[in-house]
């Protein structure tokens, strides 16, 4: 036993409290979790050192402190390896929350509106110069918003989920001074006034409640949204289903009446519309704390693998956990959810997290980034030969990320593998690095971001940029897709280099030639080959001609030219390049 689990242990039994800088922490049962029936003491959990705790008992100037004493370290910190979670126990709010890099900022209450901020809780890009196309990795969730101004700032690309989220005013999307920005994602939350996306390229709504909404560039797609705008792709580019096929909300963390921590596990959805809490509480079920294995990044792979053999799930406090075997989820209705961003660095050529077919898991919360040594996959459900159904109580996966090179070097042939039957897939952002360190097309090599072999599934927010072949293959039958946004990879050093069986490119999106029935709402695929311009992809969109393939609102563009897609699905469409950059838009395929 190392010496600091010993002071773990010693600290759950003396149940001890503590204040710094005026943050209420908490710390208390590392050394509990060691038992799979142990409880925890009344005391907070042992969240670690980078979960701050806010109260309404402290002061507006102890609050305001506290939160921007998180944003100066992680405003600009885009590969650090320092991450944040910013808790707020039920009451009210007097503060601006500025939200930097792996920084999530999550109420604790049962309903969004036990915890209420009266300022904003913002992202903005002035430490980009007003650009907001990089600011990834970050969240707010389960609070309410009442704008001091009457408007809150939302000003996000990729991997920044909003989701049970109350905004008693209105949404700005786009970034103060109106700069680039590619988003985005809400989800199961209530905006009372006016969304508006402005400068956003593409954005996806799901499952809420707007006043109204003001916007559009290339692909809006709104699933199950009231207040949405009526379906008019491609003039305005709006994609609008009246409900969604099949969701599940996220798992989040709450204090109940008595003070505990416990997680709640929102129940299954089928074509549902409007946030699951505004007509009353959401329907679901919950776990005590005392049922997870509250995870610190010295904690070993052996020792998370262990916890969850004993049938304990498993929290993810904020960190980065170097793996060096893979994290094995081999019990149905296992709950892994992370706060924070906490990522997981496979290292040594392992996989990063392997799911047996089994009913129920739910995976929220964290980012899985490649290790120096290529492993195969990042994160596989079901496993070779998976034939289970599991349409009753199916395995989400919610804002889990991958992410190659970047941070460092990083090689994975796949991220993603799904071969288990029904998942839902709800909101992934798949990224093989454009910029940042151990970036180049012969250092972060990454064949494939996505492959689906199982049936019935659906995906809802697909987000998978610049892998080096297809973005994503599509094996399994029935599968439903309700937003895609795509960038090509930026640097095939020629043609020659970036061929698929002898045509030029590959499709970002590929429906298996032998899949008799899949249907896509709202998919975008754009091309940006700054390496050589003269690279091109014959289509971005690939699939069987069958009736049982539809494709809705999908689209190509060519950013500022650079490269060309001659169409966009199969051979339908306009070739985007340096005369038209596009977007040429399919409004219904075939």
């Amino acid at each position: 036993m190392t010496s600091e689990r010993a002071f773990r242990i010693l600290l759950a039994a003396l149940a001890v409290g503590f204040v710094v800088a005026g943050v209420a922490l908490a710390v208390g049962v590392g050394g509990a979790r060691d038992r799979p029936d142990a409880r925890q003491p009344t005391a907070e959990p042992d969240f670690g050192p980078n979960v701050t705790i806010l109260d309404p008992s402290m002061t507006s100037d102890q609050i305001q402190s506290a939160v921007d004493s998180v944003f100066d370290a992680q405003e600009t910190n885009q590969f650090g390896e320092r991450r944040d979670a910013i808790l707020l126990k039920p009451g009210s709010y007097d503060a601006t929350i500025d939200v930097g890099f792996y920084t999530s900022v999550l109420g604790l209450g049962l309903s969004p509106d036990d915890v209420t901020v009266t300022g904003q809780v913002r992202v903005d890009a002035g430490w980009f110069d007003g650009n907001a196309t990089q600011n990834f990795w970050r969240s707010v969730e389960n609070l309410a918003i009442a704008p001091s101004e009457g408007v809150n700032r939302w000003a996000v690309a990729q991997a920044a989920p909003m989701r049970r989220v109350h905004v008693r005013g209105a949404l700005d999307l786009y970034p103060s001074g109106s700069g680039w920005a590619s988003g985005g994602y809400i989800a199961d939350s209530k905006i009372d006034g006016l969304v508006a996306s402005g400068s956003q390229q593409q954005w996806f709504s799901r499952d809420s409640e707007f006043g109204s909404w003001e916007g559009a560039s290339w692909n809006m797609v709104f699933s199950g949204v009231a207040g949405a705008p009526q379906q008019s792709f491609p003039d305005p580019p709006f994609t609008v289903l009246e409900s969604t096929p099949a969701s599940r909300e996220k798992p989040f963390l709450y204090v109940d009446g008595d003070g505990g921590y416990r997680v709640f596990l929102p129940a299954l959805r089928r074509d549902a519309s409007g946030a699951s809490w505004t007509g009353g509480e959401t329907p679901g079920d919950s776990l005590g704390i005392d049922s997870f294995f509250v995870a610190r990044p010295s904690d070993t792979a052996a020792e998370i693998n262990a916890a969850l053999a004993r049938g304990l799930n498993l929290l993810l406090t904020p960190g980065v956990y170097r793996l060096d075997e893979t994290i094995a989820i081999e019990r149905a209705d296992t709950v892994v959810l992370g706060i924070g961003l906490p990522t997981l660095i496979p290292e040594g050529g392992v996989d990063g997290m392997t799911v047996d077919d089994v009913d129920g898991v739910r995976l929220a919360g964290f980012l899985i980034d490649a290790g120096a040594e290529n492993s195969d996959v990042l994160l596989r459900v079901g496993g070779e030969g998976a034939d289970a159904r599991h349409d009753s109580n199916p395995t989400t996966i919610q804002d889990v990320f991958f992410r190659i090179g970047g941070a460092g070097p990083g090689r994975a042939a796949t991220s993603l593998v799904i071969d288990s039957a029904d998942v839902i897939v709800d909101h992934i952002w798949a990224w093989r690095a454009d910029h940042g360190e151990g970036v180049g097309w012969n250092t972060n090599t990454a064949d494939t971001g996505v492959i689906v072999n199982g049936a019935n599934v659906v995906a809802t927010g697909l987000f998978v940029e610049h892998y080096q072949r297809h973005q994503l293959v599509w094996n399994g039958e029935n599968g439903r897709t309700v937003f895609f946004q795509n960038e090509m990879p930026y640097d095939p050093p020629d043609q020659d280099a970036w061929r698929n069986e002898g045509e030029e490119g590959y499709a970002a999106y590929k429906v298996a030639a032998d899949v008799a029935r899949h249907e896509l709402w709202g998919g975008g695929s754009y091309c940006f080959f700054n390496v050589n311009p003269s690279v091109r992809a014959a289509r971005g969109f690939e699939a069987p001609d069958a009736p049982g393939i539809r494709f809705h609102g999908v689209l190509t563009v060519s950013l500022g030219g650079n490269g060309s897609i001659v169409n966009v699905v199969n051979s339908m469409g306009t070739t985007v390049g340096s005369e038209f950059t596009g977007p040429s838009s399919v409004a219904v395929y075939p």
